[in-house]
C-alpha cells in the first residue's frame, strides 16, 4: 500500500469514494491511501451509510482532513477491519503528538475527543475494490453536531496526515507479510 498527500484543497462531496480515485488523480496505481484538505458537504444521494440515511443526517464541515483508502481484491469485512485499525492508529498518533489522554474514545469507526466527534468514516465496496473515507475535523466550524478538531488539539493537519499515513501503510504491509509467512495445516 502506498500513501500520498495531495497538496491542493478539494471539497469532499462523496463522489470521491469510488474505484481508481487515487489512480486517476495521481497516477499512483494499486492499493493506496490518499489524504488532502478541504471542506465536506455530502448530499443525501451520495451518503452510503444506511443509518445516516434513515436519520436524515447532515454530514459536513468547513475544514477537514480527508483520507481515501482503496484496496483491491478485498471484501467489505476486510475494509471495515482496516477502517477500525485506522481509527485506533489515529488515536495512537494523536497521543504521540499531545501525550496520553483518557479523553480519546473510539466507538466503532468513529473517534471522539471528550464529548466531541473528531472524525467521520464509512467503508464500502466497488466491483473492483474495497474503500473507506475517513475524515478529521480540522476546525469545528460548519459541523451539524458537537465536534472536536485538530486545531483544538493544536495538531498540524499535514504532519498528522503524513504520520498516520506512514503508520497505517506500514501496518497494512505487516498484515500482508503475516499472511505470507505461515505454513498451512491439515
Amino acid at each position: 500500500m502506498k500513501y500520498q498527500f495531495l497538496p491542493q484543497m478539494e471539497a469532499y462531496d462523496g463522489s470521491q469514494l469510488r474505484s481508481l480515485f487515487t489512480y486517476m488523480k495521481t497516477e499512483l496505481p494499486g492499493n493506496s491511501l490518499t489524504a488532502w484538505m478541504g471542506p465536506c458537504d455530502i448530499p443525501s444521494d451520495k451518503i452510503v451509510d444506511g443509518e445516516d440515511l434513515l436519520a436524515n443526517s447532515e454530514i459536513r464541515g468547513s475544514k477537514m482532513l480527508h483520507f481515501i483508502c482503496e484496496k483491491f481484491n478485498s471484501s467489505l469485512a476486510e475494509m471495515v477491519g482496516l477502517q477500525r485499525i485506522f481509527a485506533a492508529l489515529s488515536i495512537e498518533v494523536l497521543e504521540e503528538f499531545i501525550g496520553k489522554r483518557q479523553d480519546f474514545v473510539r466507538k466503532g469507526d468513529d473517534v471522539f475527543y471528550k464529548e466531541g466527534k473528531l472524525s467521520i468514516s464509512i467503508a464500502t465496496v466497488s466491483p473492483t475494490s474495497a474503500l473507506f473515507h475517513f475524515a478529521f475535523n480540522v476546525s469545528n466550524e460548519g459541523t451539524p453536531v458537537k465536534t472536536s478538531s485538530l486545531e483544538e488539539l493544536n495538531v498540524e493537519a499535514k504532519i498528522f496526515a503524513d504520520t498516520l499515513g506512514k503508520k497505517f501503510t506500514e501496518e497494512v504491509q505487516d498484515i500482508e507479510f503475516s499472511t505470507q509467512k505461515v505454513k498451512w495445516v491439515l
